[in-house]
């Protein structure tokens, strides 16, 4: 199982990882960051296929996803 890490400091809330995920592991909370907008959330952890989009995609490297090897 995926272990998922936001980083506060660094995530502007731009909800690229929520659109880009395709098992829908990301919400939007209910949270602010210091920028006044609602950071994503890891809602659905379990259902992540550690394919490092959201990884990727964030434009502030705000994501680490953390997890076993897949074989």
């Amino acid at each position: 199982m995926a272990i998922i890490t936001i980083d506060k400091a660094c995530c502007k809330g731009c909800d690229i990882c929520i659109s880009v995920c395709p098992k829908k592991v990301f919400i939007r909370s209910k949270s602010r960051n210091k920028y006044g907008t609602n950071m994503p959330e890891a809602a659905n952890e379990k259902d992540c296929v550690q394919c490092g989009m959201c990884e990727r995609m964030c434009p502030d490297g705000a994501i680490d996803v953390i997890g076993e090897e897949l074989s």
